[in-house]
């Protein structure tokens, strides 16, 4: 996975999740986030915040990952 660009906001303590949309917009979850037709969206619970833009990102479905 690649990581969100350097200019991106601080993740917070509380983020559990990370992802990029295919537009290339990062984010933050504080839940397991669901997956759209083009981005990832919050499920209802928790927190989420955009981190930031990189590039267009094709496989935007492989970007999930769940950090510590």
């Amino acid at each position: 996975m690649s990581m969100p660009p350097p200019f991106a906001r601080k993740v917070p303590p509380w983020a559990r999740w990370l992802a990029q949309d295919l537009d290339g917009a990062w984010w933050c979850f504080e839940h397991e986030p669901n997956e759209g037709a083009t981005s990832w969206y919050e499920n209802e619970v928790g927190r989420y915040l955009r981190l930031g833009d990189g590039a267009p990102n094709p496989v935007w479905r492989d970007s999930l990952e769940k950090v510590s």
